[in-house]
């Protein structure tokens, strides 16, 4: 076994010991530039992340609002693929886990087997392929399950019993719930059937349960933590590294820490 996957683990465990939900910033690898990703990375990490999520640009992101494929665009019109992804992780050299959020595609050209070793090799702790649906293709689902890195599966609100019981048979590290569905993106509020929802996933998995999605401020984040094991955060997020930097970045992040911890206003 790895030394990745055990350190998410790890996060977990500590983040239980202290009866509270984890924090999970998504950030997409190159944006503003490079450099100011790297910077966003380490002062989410110094801001209170448990784990943060890393976004690889892809030229066609279906799932995602209009925030995050703007700056998806920006990092690809700067050369960040996936190499570069995983050179700008291992640049970091962060002391929290890293999850790296994908679509297939990227990680196809790649090379599935060669992306699993580098990703590992650049302190990656688990990949999240969110257009790979359980049951999709079988041979590459063991393929990723097999590997160094824990396989995150993405679960929809509509997704029915059995079928939520096939995305978790191979998953590891933790299951991430959409809240809502449609595209990513900041919301006012989280969806009145959450609780249901989180039961029902809780009920088919033992592996902790992280909801993202629409969720933008520290009250939202506190809300959500009183329900989930783990709160994920993106649109809002890449928002204010657009329009603040990473002063706005390190500013958030510690509003969304304080919620999860149940200390937001």
């Amino acid at each position: 076994m790895s030394e990745s996957s055990p350190r998410l683990a790890e996060r977990w465990r500590k983040v239980k010991a202290d009866s509270r939900a984890a924090l999970i910033p998504y950030l997409p690898a190159g944006y503003p530039t490079p450099a100011d990703f790297v910077a966003a990375l380490t002062a989410s990490a110094a801001a209170g992340a448990d784990i943060i999520e890393v976004g690889v640009p892809f030229s066609d992101p279906l799932a995602d609002g209009p925030v995050i494929q703007r700056a998806t665009y920006a990092a690809l019109a700067q050369g960040v693929g996936v190499r570069r992804t995983l050179d700008l992780i291992a640049e970091a050299k962060l002391a929290v886990p890293v999850v790296v959020m994908t679509y297939l595609n990227p990680v196809l050209a790649y090379g599935v087997d060669r992306f699993l070793t580098d990703a590992e090799r650049a302190g990656v702790s688990g990949v999240l392929l969110t257009d790979l649906p359980a049951g999709a293709d079988v041979d590459l689902e063991n393929r990723v399950a097999a590997g160094p890195l824990a396989f995150v599966r993405l679960i929809a609100p509509t997704t029915p019993a059995e079928r939520i019981a096939r995305a978790v048979e191979r998953a590891s590290g933790f299951l991430y719930l959409i809240s809502r569905l449609g595209v990513t993106g900041a919301r006012d509020r989280i969806p009145a059937d959450l609780p249901d929802y989180v039961k029902r996933v809780r009920a088919a998995s033992d592996l902790p349960v992280a909801v993202g999605f629409g969720i933008g401020t520290g009250a939202q984040a506190r809300d959500t933590a009183r329900l989930a094991d783990g709160v994920v955060v993106g649109s809002a997020l890449v928002d204010v590294l657009g329009r603040e930097g990473v002063p706005g970045v390190t500013r958030l992040v510690r509003e969304l820490a304080a919620g999860v911890r149940g200390k937001a206003a």
